[in-house]
């Protein structure tokens, strides 16, 4: 019975003339894993990152908002800076997250409803949820 083989098991290992021989390192990267759903962790992980929903604003909240722009209309010529809580939207998913900042406020636009602070950021009306004058 005849061994598998051995007609070839002696004979010395071919060396190409065209070809160098592969590094180590080229060799390894062949059996190396790949990621075979290309962009799966990222949708994990986005799936998993929490936002916050908007909250509704009752009716005795929007009379203290209220209160608080008219004071601040009243006191623009000296930049006040009151703790403003409002709701940023996701760009991403449903939801967003609310930030609470003290901002320097250089005008209040009632028309189109925004709080034009001096950073160049503007605030919608419709976004905030509360502002603390100090």
């Amino acid at each position: 019975m005849k061994k598998n083989y051995d007609d070839i098991i002696n004979l010395p290992h071919h060396v190409s003339d065209h070809h160098k021989p592969m590094s180590r390192l080229d060799r390894a990267a062949q059996f190396s894993p790949f990621a075979a759903l290309t962009g799966y962790e990222e949708a994990v992980e986005e799936t998993a990152r929490r936002v916050d929903s908007k909250l509704e604003i009752d009716e005795e909240r929007a009379s203290r908002l209220n209160q608080a722009l008219y004071w601040l209309i009243d006191n623009l010529n000296t930049f006040p800076q009151p703790l403003i809580t409002y709701f940023i939207a996701d760009e991403r998913k449903a939801g967003g997250q609310y930030l609470s900042e003290r901002l320097r406020v250089v005008k209040i636009d009632t028309y189109k409803r925004l709080i034009s602070c001096d950073d160049g950021r503007k605030i919608n009306f419709d976004d905030l949820y509360e502002i603390v004058t100090d």
